[in-house]
């Protein structure tokens, strides 16, 4: 057994990758987890037409964005390689150029190919992505009477991790949700390096190991000291945020989040998604509701305050969280096998589209460049409940709830309920039925802003309809 895996520095941890590897880069969101003083090391040692394996690329001088600004990469597998908004990343003008080549992959999908690859298995058939355009060109195959895609496994020539400790001997200690890609972006590499806060003397307890040192070939001390940044809603998307409609408020995201925990069944685990959907955890106090993320963590609980946060605890849309009693960490692979095998109750999600059929889009639109697909292709085909929360229009008017989706597919006849910010909408297995309608908005004014026909539920009043607290 190799005795020493440590090297002096990360320069010299990456010094012989040679143009064209394919790299595996962890980090989430667009500042967390990531290797950074390995991909600055990798920037400086110029390596060119490199493949990128990641979930996120990240932002700024410390993650893999790096790369692309400095035109070292020539081919993307991601599952997020766009904004939703604002301003296009270099990722995005390079592709737009078509000097990066870019293939989107599920979030699930991607964590479970490399660890087919580390463990001799060649490919895998799931239920993400089936009626998407992710299963184009690929074998669908059905089983015991459900379709499944074919998945090849993602072999990479390195991988740049991150984690808090480490030993001689290549065992390695995650702090929080940082283990997420980790485990499975060094079991699908030839040779897998670890940059880490500290480096024990002599060896990691054994309970203490979360990734055993046969999986990692290298571990670099970090020398970017990179300081966590504090996410906190944007500008006009906190739970004070509300549109209007025919001149009146409609619920604000707060009030919409409110509604939304309320119509989750006590005893439930449920995934929240990135966005609005986040809002959610603030309304679950006091109730048997557990929180998942498919970051890797069970049992969060609402925002924490930016003078007192955990920069090792956050949710699946990288803001920080609290840890409540009987939570718990793992790696990605883990928390969809949650999601796949029927484990998670519900899942609410942000929406682009959502139409008659109960289709879902909510990956890609025609303003940005490749997408965002991250987990939402996992969590709706796991068999839970499929919660959407979105405004009723878009800023321009544009139909949000329409007769045909025309964006790309999340998931087809996949919505069980949808959460505006004028409605609450059920799906009955032939058509959504108003259940609710926001106070001061009456049913003829909701069908006038969706995009096809509609019928209230026979409990539905305009009192009923009306959002009334105490």
């Amino acid at each position: 057994m190799p005795n020493d895996k440590i090297f002096p520095s990360p320069e010299a941890a990456v010094a012989d990758v040679p143009d064209g590897a394919t790299i595996a880069v962890a980090g989430f969101g667009l500042t967390q987890s990531f290797p950074s003083s390995l991909t600055v090391a990798l920037r400086a040692q110029g390596a060119k037409e490199l493949c990128i394996v990641a979930n996120s690329l990240g932002e700024g001088p410390y993650r893999s964005m790096t790369l692309i600004e400095n035109h070292q990469v020539k081919r993307l597998i991601v599952s997020f390689s766009a904004r939703a908004s604002g301003d296009r990343s270099p990722a995005e003008q390079q592709i737009a150029a078509g000097d990066i080549e870019v293939e989107l992959v599920p979030q699930g999908t991607l964590v479970e190919r490399l660890r087919a690859a580390g463990a001799g298995i060649g490919a895998v058939f799931t239920r993400t992505g089936v009626g998407t355009v992710v299963a184009e060109g690929k074998e669908v195959r059905t089983i015991d009477g459900v379709d499944y895609v074919l998945e090849k496994a993602l072999p990479v020539d390195y991988a740049l991790i991150r984690a808090r400790r480490a030993d001689r001997f290549g065992n390695l200690d995650f702090a929080g949700v940082g283990r997420n890609f980790m485990p499975s972006f060094a079991k699908g590499a030839q040779i897998a390096i670890a940059e880490v806060d500290e480096i024990v003397e002599g060896a990691l307890p054994p309970e203490s190991i979360d990734l055993p040192g046969i999986f990692v070939d290298r571990v670099v001390l970090q020398t970017a000291d990179v300081k966590p940044r504090f996410w906190a809603a944007r500008p006009g998307a906190g739970s004070d945020a509300a549109q209007e409609y025919n001149g009146k408020r409609g619920w604000t995201r707060g009030e919409m989040a409110k509604i939304t925990a309320d119509l989750i069944p006590e005893g439930s685990y449920v995934n929240l998604g990135v966005g609005m959907p986040t809002l959610v955890s603030n309304h679950i106090a006091g109730r048997d509701v557990t929180l998942h993320g498919e970051n890797g963590v069970l049992g969060y609980g609402e925002a924490a305050a930016e003078e007192d946060y955990d920069p090792a605890l956050y949710n699946a849309g990288g803001e920080y969280v609290r840890l409540r009693p009987g939570g718990s960490y793992f790696e990605s692979v883990t928390a969809f096998e949650m999601v796949r095998g029927g484990h998670v109750d519900a899942v609410v999600l942000g929406g682009f589209q959502v139409d008659a059929h109960a289709n879902l889009a909510n990956w890609s639109q025609p303003a940005m460049v490749g997408g965002g697909i991250g987990g939402a292709m996992d969590l709706v085909a796991g068999g839970g409940t499929v919660m959407v929360m979105m405004t009723h229009t878009a800023k321009n008017g544009a139909h949000k709830l329409v007769a045909e989706c025309d964006y790309p597919l999340t998931g087809p006849a996949c919505v069980d309920i949808v959460v505006t910010d004028l409605a609450v909408f059920r799906w009955n297995g032939e058509r959504f039925v108003v259940e609710r309608v926001a106070d001061g908005f009456s049913f003829d004014e909701i069908a006038e802003l969706t995009d096809f026909p509609l019928v209230a539920s026979p409990e539905f009043t305009a009192r009923e309809g009306a959002f009334a607290r105490d």
